[in-house]
């Protein structure tokens, strides 16, 4: 069952002088449900700006995108239901408690107490967070607060979990924690669209990539396939070729 689907989404930021820069061009892809979708490109590419249209957080300048069969723009609260949204750079409240954070953002979801905290208590758990949860989230070390971040994205469960670029500065430790609750939320069915410019998250992870630059989906595939069509081993290899292919049609 699809869970993402976009199609020919665009966005137009306008910027100084009454320049335009297009941020996403055109973008058509599609995630199951217990797929993991890799978006790789270099910083600047256009990954954060599609996962915030695809998240509901900002508008499409043309095109459309459904999530769980909604469209995004037609029933944006219905869409927030089934979305775990996360950043690298995601902020906490700091003067909150890692618990009375869970129980804040609970509520806001709509469930009841009771559910918030026995999901709490098996997110702690799971991400390891027992020792920290009576702590104020800005006494937290960036590990901490990053699985804490994880936390909130699944305490309601949603079906479709948008990760961009989740283990950005993590140490080793707490990023392979990540990497194994990613894999897990995949077992337990759950679609991931997963961005990085990692290429060795990617390789460990995904069951098909797409690679964008400047904007633009220069191709989507399994791993094997962005390999032959590139006549090369390893996802940072194909890459490479892709772009080095863009930039001699343009130049």
């Amino acid at each position: 069952m699809l869970m993402i689907q976009s199609e020919n989404l665009r966005k137009v930021f306008h910027a100084s002088r009454g320049r335009t820069v297009e941020a996403v061009r055109g973008a058509t892809f599609s995630v199951a449900a217990g797929e993991i979708f890799g978006l790789l490109g270099p910083n600047g590419a256009g990954k954060t700006t599609l996962l915030r249209m695809l998240g509901t957080i900002i508008t499409p300048s043309s095109g459309h995108c459904w999530i769980a069969g909604n469209r995004t723009d037609l029933a944006t609260d219905e869409v927030r239901h089934h979305i775990g949204f996360l950043s690298g750079n995601t902020k906490l409240y700091g003067r909150l408690t890692a618990r009375e954070l869970l129980r804040y953002f609970g509520r806001l979801y709509g469930m009841p107490d009771p559910a918030i905290a026995k999901r709490s208590e098996e997110l702690a758990a799971m991400l390891g967070m027992g020792e920290f949860m009576e702590r104020r989230c800005d006494t937290l070390s960036t590990g901490q607060s990053q699985k804490v971040s994880i936390a909130r994205v699944l305490l309601h469960d949603p079906e479709v979990l948008i990760l961009d670029e989740p283990t950005l500065g993590l140490d080793i430790m707490t990023s392979t924690t990540i990497l194994d609750f990613i894999l897990d939320a995949k077992r337990r069915g759950h679609c991931i669209i997963f961005s990085t410019h990692y290429m060795s998250e990617a390789e460990l992870l995904c069951d098909r990539v797409g690679l964008i630059y400047n904007g633009s989906l220069l191709a989507i595939g399994t791993k094997q396939e962005l390999y032959e069509a590139t006549g090369t081993d390893n996802i940072q290899a194909a890459f490479l070729a892709m772009v080095g292919a863009e930039e001699r049609k343009h130049a």
